[in-house]
């Protein structure tokens, strides 16, 4: 075997071969761009643009959601661990007696 003829046979196995792509049919996938924005050209004066069926909806449902997820997050129990050790601690001391007491540190004497 020559040289060529193995170089040649090498070269082919390493390169993988050119297959056709089945997902394209080779027609643009996307909207050329326009300088407008989103696309849409600015209306002659005293012209309103008329919405599209899906936008009404889509603000009223928007509009709600998150009117509803921030009552929801306002009125979420506490589930703090730290809270939660807090009020046990408290409910336990009056339990035994030992009601707590605030001192602010200006008024305290222990210390020389």
């Amino acid at each position: 075997m020559s040289l060529r003829t193995s170089l040649t046979r090498a070269t082919a196995i390493a390169r993988p071969s050119v297959s056709k792509r089945f997902a394209s049919d080779g027609s643009q996938h996307w909207n050329p761009p326009t300088g407008y924005l989103f696309g849409e050209k600015p209306l002659p004066a005293g012209q309103k643009r008329k919405r599209q069926a899906w936008e009404l909806p889509y603000y009223i449902g928007m509009g709600a959601v998150f009117t509803l997820a921030t009552v929801v997050y306002f009125y979420k129990p506490n589930t703090s661990m730290q809270d939660w050790a807090l009020q046990e601690a408290k409910r336990r001391m009056e339990a035994r007696g030992d009601l707590p007491k605030y001192v602010p540190s200006s008024q305290r004497v222990d210390h020389p």
